[in-house]
C-alpha cells in the first residue's frame, strides 16, 4: 500500500459514495486508475465493505448501551450464535478482563434493553453502561498513523 492508496482509503472512509471523478482528482490520478486501486484494495481485503451512518434516535432507537457479559468459555458454541442472530446487538467483541465479551446495542426503550439482559443472563453475569452522549462518534483508522510514505503527496499530473 502507498500514499496514494492510504490518501483514498482515508477519503472513502469519510464518504464511501464518494464520486470517482472527483476522488480521482483529489489524488491526481484518472478515475480508471483510482477504480483500479479501489478494486485491488476490495481483493486484498483491505476494503471489507460499505455501508451508510444513519441517525438512530431518528429511527426511534433512544437507548444505546454496552453490556459486559461474565461467561465461562464453554457457553461460546451457544452463545455466538444467538448474539449473531440479534438484530439490536451493533457489535460484539471478546474481550479481557474481568468479563469475556462487551457488546454495543440500540433500542428503542429502557424496557427492550430489560428484556434482552434478561435473556443474556443465561450465559452469565452482566454488566450495562447506558450510553449519555457520544463525544467522537464511530470513526475510520487513521491509515497514516502506521506507515512512513516515501512520498508524501501525490505529483499533479502534468497537462498538456
Amino acid at each position: 500500500m502507498d500514499y496514494i492508496d492510504a490518501l483514498v482509503l482515508s477519503l472513502l472512509q469519510k464518504n464511501a459514495r464518494f464520486p470517482l471523478k472527483q476522488l480521482a482528482q483529489k489524488v491526481f490520478l484518472s478515475a480508471p486508475a483510482v477504480s483500479a486501486r479501489i478494486e485491488k484494495l476490495e481483493k486484498q481485503g483491505i476494503i471489507t465493505g460499505y455501508m451508510a451512518t444513519v441517525d438512530q434516535i431518528k429511527l426511534g432507537y433512544h437507548i444505546t448501551a454496552f453490556i459486559s457479559l461474565e461467561m465461562s468459555p464453554s457457553k461460546k458454541p451457544e452463545f455466538y450464535p444467538f448474539i449473531t442472530a440479534c438484530p439490536n446487538v451493533l457489535e460484539c467483541n471478546c474481550v479481557t478482563g474481568m468479563y469475556s465479551m462487551l457488546i454495543k446495542v440500540a433500542f428503542p426503550s429502557t424496557m427492550e434493553l430489560d428484556t434482552f439482559i434478561g435473556q443474556l443472563q443465561k450465559f452469565g453475569s452482566t454488566q450495562t453502561q447506558i450510553v449519555f452522549s457520544t463525544p467522537v462518534p464511530p470513526r475510520g483508522i487513521d491509515v497514516f498513523a502506521n506507515h512512513d510514505f516515501k512520498e508524501k503527496e501525490p505529483k499533479k499530473e502534468k497537462s498538456g
